[in-house]
């Protein structure tokens, strides 16, 4: 009997090994025609002029596809997915920008004998045309009552804008001139206002050369001098309007060409005076109110010969949205600005200091704290991805995106991703894929010219939270066109969905 049951182990044994022996060669022949699939869409004539890098994993770690995944590419938005994962991470969702009211001097009988100051705390949204922000006119009514309730009804001073938050340049100095001036480049402050941003009208010539009609939209700023170098372009042409200015002084210059078919359109630039901006339309609003300012409107940076009257005697403060409220926008519509933010708010949080070189400090320590080095595979160079100092692999993507698996907040950093197919950046994504597939994607895209790369995750449709997959395609030097581009990347999408 003893020999029998010991045979029979024998064969149970002998069985089980050979089932998973036939598991694990169906699972690496899943794999291999994984890959082969995805070889197949990488090696088309539309991509096979760029630099191609893919890699895909399970949460537990197995490679699915690796496509060159070493490779250090320049992400563009994707470097976003690195930002708002860390400030979750390290902030937490509930995070919230602070911007106190305060003053100088001394107030008696209503009259403040000193300066209001409004004291930024790195709020993004402040008067933001944003749906998650405070209108303007709410904001501005709260301001008031923080004024009113500290008894002040007349100001002799000025009302000085302070952006004293974020030390250092306002944006970083390899970004190109052409981003530096329009609405998608503006820098992050201490103290913002309507996203950093001001807007004019932009109305071709009657002829090729002639002038191109300019006239201020929203904000306006008074004290900014608007010169213009630009002309109307050929018909065909389009609008290659760039405003080009500097912190170092109020003056800017609209430059280049208008095509002469072209309709009258909005101009969006960059502001590099926000503090000043806000200050100027909170005297005006507190003026519409019976609250004179006679000193007029200040910014800080700009009043060289301004004296601090004493130390800043806080009121009180308004509140942002919430970090996680933010970071959702900044994933959907991706946002440069609010990403840079967040990228400047670990500085200051993590060392004091919210410039660059504090910054990238500041992130080595968070990604290092979700056990991903950046010693192979990134070279950070700002929040947002506009610079093209930014350089990543495929494989640190992966790893990252893994690593915050591991975090708190993972759960809440997949509710900020998109999914193919909703408003946003992924709009127009995967448009004859199953909406059940789609919904099972949650990923950060990014583009500028000769770029394209999608990073994120494709959950489970079982639910297992093992069965993740991690992924990043990035694609760079590529001269083909979005609309030959964007169907293979997505297909690529499709396929590694077909996984789980």
């Amino acid at each position: 009997m003893k020999r029998i049951f010991i045979y029979i182990n024998m064969l149970l044994c002998a069985s089980a090994a050979f089932g998973n022996a036939h598991a694990q060669n169906a699972a690496d022949s899943t794999t291999i025609a994984l890959q082969a699939k995805v070889n197949a869409i990488a090696e088309d004539p539309a991509l096979n002029q760029g630099v191609v890098s893919i890699c895909a994993k399970r949460a537990d770690g197995k490679v699915l596809v690796d496509v060159d995944s070493d490779n250090m590419l320049v992400p563009a938005s994707n470097m976003k997915l690195i930002t708002t994962g860390a400030a979750l991470h390290t902030l937490g969702t509930d995070y919230q920008f602070y911007t106190k009211i305060g003053y100088t001097g001394e107030i008696t009988d209503g009259i403040l004998e000193g300066d209001l100051y409004i004291i930024g705390g790195g709020d993004p949204t402040t008067c933001s045309k944003d749906s998650i922000a405070t209108p303007t006119a709410e904001m501005f009514g709260q301001w008031e009552k923080i004024v009113r309730d500290a008894g002040i009804s007349h100001i002799n001073g000025k009302i000085v804008g302070d952006g004293r938050q974020f030390d250092g340049m306002m944006e970083h100095p390899s970004w190109q001139w052409s981003d530096i001036g329009t609405y998608y480049g503006s820098g992050a402050t201490g103290l913002m206002f309507y996203e950093n941003t001001l807007s004019f009208y932009a109305a071709a010539g009657a002829q090729v050369g002639d002038d191109v009609n300019i006239s201020p939209y929203y904000p306006v700023c008074p004290w900014l001098e608007v010169r213009q170098n630009c002309s109307t372009g050929a018909a065909g042409t389009g609008d290659q309007l760039y405003l080009y200015t500097s912190e170092l002084a109020p003056v800017a210059e609209i430059r280049g060409t208008f095509g002469v078919d072209r309709a009258k359109k909005r101009l969006d630039c960059s502001n590099k005076y926000p503090e000043y901006t806000c200050a100027y339309y909170f005297k005006e609003y507190l003026a519409g109110k019976g609250i004179a300012c006679e000193g007029g409107a200040s910014d800080f940076r700009l009043c060289q010969d301004f004296e601090d009257g004493g130390q800043i005697q806080i009121i009180d403060s308004t509140a942002s949205p919430s970090l996680k409220r933010i970071v959702f926008e900044t994933n959907h519509a991706s946002n440069n600005l609010y990403a840079e933010t967040l990228f400047r708010t670990l500085g200051k949080t993590l060392t004091g200091s919210a410039c660059y070189d504090s910054s990238y400090v500041a992130m080595d320590k968070v990604l290092k704290s979700l056990g991903v080095s950046t010693l192979r595979g990134a070279s950070i160079a700002d929040g947002s991805g506009l610079s093209r100092q930014n350089y990543m692999s495929t494989d640190f993507f992966c790893r990252f995106l893994t690593g915050m698996m591991s975090s708190p907040v993972y759960e809440d950093f997949v509710a900020t991703l998109p999914s193919p197919g909703s408003k946003g950046t992924l709009e127009y994504n995967m448009k004859s894929s199953p909406a059940t597939t789609k919904s099972r994607i949650k990923v950060k895209s990014g583009s500028m010219n000769g770029v394209r790369c999608y990073s994120g995750y494709i959950l489970p449709s079982s639910g297992a939270k093992e069965e993740t997959i991690v992924f990043s395609i990035m694609v760079n030097n590529c001269t083909s066109p979005t609309w030959k581009v964007r169907p293979l990347l997505d297909k690529i999408m499709a396929t590694l969905a077909e996984v789980n």
